[in-house]
């Protein structure tokens, strides 16, 4: 997933070029979605829900409305659930304070 067109966009990785799946890293576990069962996304500011055809992830932090942009352009290529100390880090910044995945349905 990792390569030269994966660049940090703060909390979040974007390809440039777009990005087949989205790779999701929590402390437990690590999912890879592809963005071919994309369906929608929703939510604000504070919260985003991106829902796939067999998972959804929930985010929540601040100033998500970029991570809306890029996951409207497909561009977002890895999220990763922070470690406690950096979730109040980068204030004034996009900040994401907490991401988990269910099984849709």
């Amino acid at each position: 997933m990792r390569s030269a067109l994966v660049v940090s966009e703060g909390p979040w990785q974007v390809n440039e070029k777009g990005a087949h799946a989205l790779e999701v890293v929590l402390h437990k576990a690590t999912y890879v979605l592809p963005w071919s069962q994309f369906l929608y996304a929703e939510g604000g500011e504070d919260e985003a829900r991106l829902v796939f055809a067999t998972h959804d992830v929930m985010v929540k932090g601040s100033r998500l409305g970029a991570l809306l942009t890029d996951v409207a352009a497909h561009r977002l290529a890895a999220l990763a659930e922070p470690i406690s100390p950096d979730r109040f880090l980068n204030r004034g910044a996009p900040c994401v304070r907490e991401v988990a995945v269910r099984k849709a349905g």
